[in-house]
């Protein structure tokens, strides 16, 4: 008699697990980002800044910025902007280093757009800048802690 409750048990703990759950969606958080970047280019490009993240779930960090690479690129700005990140599923993902490759020109006042990406993370970067710039380039833009 005392087996027909174990085994009931067993096969309700057995049923539940096969049980559909709801699937895990990677990419549900929207994270937004401004910042500002200041930098030069001569054949070496190297910029540097700040950011402000903030996530549809609540999360919100400070950011440090770096870009650098190379290419055929001469230049001396600082740049103005705000991003988007798409493919998170938190803050944690934003991290890392994004290959990036541009072409450019500006002079005194300029905009543009650029995405970066990172595994199944992109960032698209749209911003204003102030200085010269002209070339093209490729290397890794990065965002810290």
């Amino acid at each position: 008699m005392r087996t027909m409750p174990t085994l009931a048990a067993v096969l309700l703990a057995c049923g539940l697990a096969l049980l559909p759950s709801a699937p895990v969606r990677a990419g549900t958080v929207t994270c937004k980002m401004t910042f500002t970047l200041s930098g030069w280019s001569a054949f070496y490009k190297t910029y540097s800044g700040s950011g402000h993240v903030t996530c549809s779930n609540g999360q919100r960090a400070n950011v440090r910025i770096t870009s650098k690479g190379g290419g055929l690129t001469f230049g001396k700005s600082t740049i103005t902007g705000k991003g988007e990140f798409s493919g998170v599923s938190s803050i944690g993902d934003i991290y890392g280093a994004y290959a990036h490759a541009n072409a450019h020109a500006g002079a005194a006042r300029s905009a543009g757009a650029t995405v970066v990406t990172k595994g199944a993370v992109s960032l698209a970067l749209a911003g204003k800048g102030e200085g010269w710039d002209i070339g093209v380039d490729f290397g890794k833009f990065v965002i810290e802690r």
